[in-house]
């Protein structure tokens, strides 16, 4: 596994600079000083303790829904926050359906998929040109047996098309490259697998996690999971360290798994993974209606998103999960990410 999230770092040309935290480096040619530095001001001091505090800011993205639907023109008066069951003060509540949004597409091309891939193609074309703005990006991957980014990050919705549109099913593979995204096989000991987790942590991992402002994995796959090296665990985790909210859209032919004589069993652990990165499943069967209706739901969410900020009370960088609950009255359902991993100051939370 580290070598090929090396390669994959590699290939992917990934770069994460700490700019809170970057220093010029110093020439080991220059002339040593002629005197000490003197210390900096206390001016200095408090703006470096501010500019430590504003890096520790927790962003939690969310939606709000009731008997009625989604929910529109909350304020900070109306929602609260704890923190490991520790109330927090908010700092900003506001409704952010124009921030700029981060898309990944994962396009499930394995075996089982053979014939609901058409309909996953005409739908996510047409949810593609539907959703991005001017400011937003997207990108595409598909898994089976390798793990494939089949579209990097780009504003052209006819691009991205272009890309689902010629996304093939690939039940199994001897081809040869850099494993992992773009490059090849991801190596695995089940040459007829479903790479499902590796996509998911890969897509958060490499992908999103440099990334700012709102991030959301869109996942068109029946949940089966075969010859991954991340487990469902590992994958949440990811997600929730880049801060990105998954929406698995179940889409299975599940007449195929009966005359194959196979059991059905991916909706449980989509369901974690929803759950816990504050995205829900939406399950479609082989309907392409029902799929359509899945991603206007989305977009329907998108355009209700609401953005708390805080900056927790327990400011130690213990990289330790944090568990995140909240409130916005009686009969408000909140959707939102469960927690979050508090990190060191050099990796922001948004």
């Amino acid at each position: 596994m580290r070598l090929r999230r090396f390669l994959l770092a590699s290939a992917l040309a990934v770069s994460v600079m700490p700019l809170a935290f970057a220093q010029e480096a110093t020439s080991t040619d220059a002339p040593p000083p002629k005197s000490k530095v003197a210390p900096p001001p206390q001016e200095e001091l408090d703006q470096a303790a501010t500019l430590q505090v504003n890096v520790n800011l927790v962003n939690v993205y969310f939606s709000v829904r009731d008997k009625s639907g989604f929910v529109s023109g909350l304020t900070i008066n109306d929602c609260q926050l704890a923190e490991n069951n520790d109330p927090q003060t908010l700092k900003r509540l506001t409704q952010e359906k124009n921030l700029p949004l981060t898309i990944g597409i994962l396009l499930d091309t394995s075996g089982s998929q053979e014939h609901v891939l058409p309909l996953e193609q005409e739908s996510g074309g047409r949810f593609l040109r539907e959703v991005l703005q001017k400011k937003d990006e997207a990108f595409l991957i598909s898994f089976d047996v390798n793990v494939d980014l089949l579209s990097d990050y780009t504003n052209s919705p006819n691009e991205l098309t272009r890309a689902i549109n010629k996304a093939s099913i690939n039940a199994a593979s001897s081809s040869a490259g850099i494993p992992g995204i773009g490059g090849g096989p991801l190596p695995t000991s089940n040459p007829r697998g479903t790479l499902l987790y590796d996509a998911v942590y890969l897509a958060a991992h490499d992908k999103l996690q440099s990334q700012t402002g709102r991030k959301i994995l869109v996942i068109l796959t029946d949940g089966q999971d075969q010859g991954s090296q991340e487990t469902i665990k590992s994958a949440i985790e990811a997600a929730q360290k880049a801060n990105t909210i998954v929406y698995p859209i179940l889409i299975a032919d599940r007449a195929g798994y009966l005359s194959a004589g196979m059991i059905y069993t991916g909706s449980s652990q989509m369901q974690q993974l929803a759950e816990q990165t504050g995205g829900r499943v939406i399950n479609v069967g082989n309907s392409g209606r029902k799929l359509e209706d899945a991603f206007d739901q989305i977009q329907d969410e998108l355009r209700t998103q609401y953005l708390a900020s805080y900056t927790p009370k327990n400011k130690t960088a213990d990289g330790k999960f944090r568990k995140i609950d909240m409130d916005c009255g009686k009969g408000m359902k909140v959707q939102a990410r469960k927690g979050y991993y508090a990190l060191s100051g050099d990796q922001p939370q948004d």
